[in-house]
């Protein structure tokens, strides 16, 4: 499966060709992103851990989604400078995909099918619920900010929900152990 994950074709929001085998030996942290969400901001604490976990293997992966509530409406352009310039993002940015499952990219169908739940998940099924918003089944992406955890070997061995910040005890120790581990 890792060799799978790692050959899948991506672009970069500058159009140029990647594949995650561009971070072959690193930790990943990917995250499907959005500009317009209430959970947008968490994009400073993305940047945050990044600044201080890059230089031990850390990258973080961020790849914009329009699927839930158009809330990624901007071109990839837009999308970068307003990362750039709100967050001071340095972290590497994807071309805009689809996370959602009718039309879902095949990073997400690989990376769902290697985690197909995603923990804390429950408080934000009952936060919806609350609000009478219908959650999509548990091994669907549920909403901007979902992260899974990528070990060096190219194994998916966590995800999270959106609304796990990445200052969360169970993310970065998840991060730690994964970054503790040789490939």
């Amino acid at each position: 499966m890792s060799q799978a994950l790692f050959d899948i074709p991506l672009k970069r929001i500058d159009g140029t060709p990647a594949t995650l085998g561009d971070f072959g030996g690193k930790v990943l942290l990917v995250v499907n992103v959005a500009s317009k969400c209430g959970l947008t901001p968490q994009y400073a604490a993305l940047e945050k851990l990044y600044e201080a976990r890059h230089g031990d293997g850390l990258e973080i992966l961020g790849f914009p989604a329009n699927d839930f509530g158009a809330q990624e409406p901007g071109t990839e352009s837009e999308i970068a400078s307003f990362c750039s310039l709100t967050y001071g993002v340095t972290f590497p940015l994807f071309e805009k995909i689809s996370v959602a499952v009718a039309t879902r990219h095949p990073l997400y169908d690989t990376l769902v099918a290697a985690q197909p739940e995603a923990e804390g998940a429950e408080a934000m099924r009952q936060r919806f619920a609350s609000r009478g918003r219908t959650m999509p089944p548990s091994s669907d992406v549920m909403w901007n900010f979902e992260k899974f955890v990528v070990g060096r070997d190219g194994r998916v061995i966590a995800r999270f929900a959106p609304d796990v910040t990445p200052d969360d005890p169970r993310l970065t120790e998840a991060l730690d152990a994964a970054l503790a581990a040789t490939a």
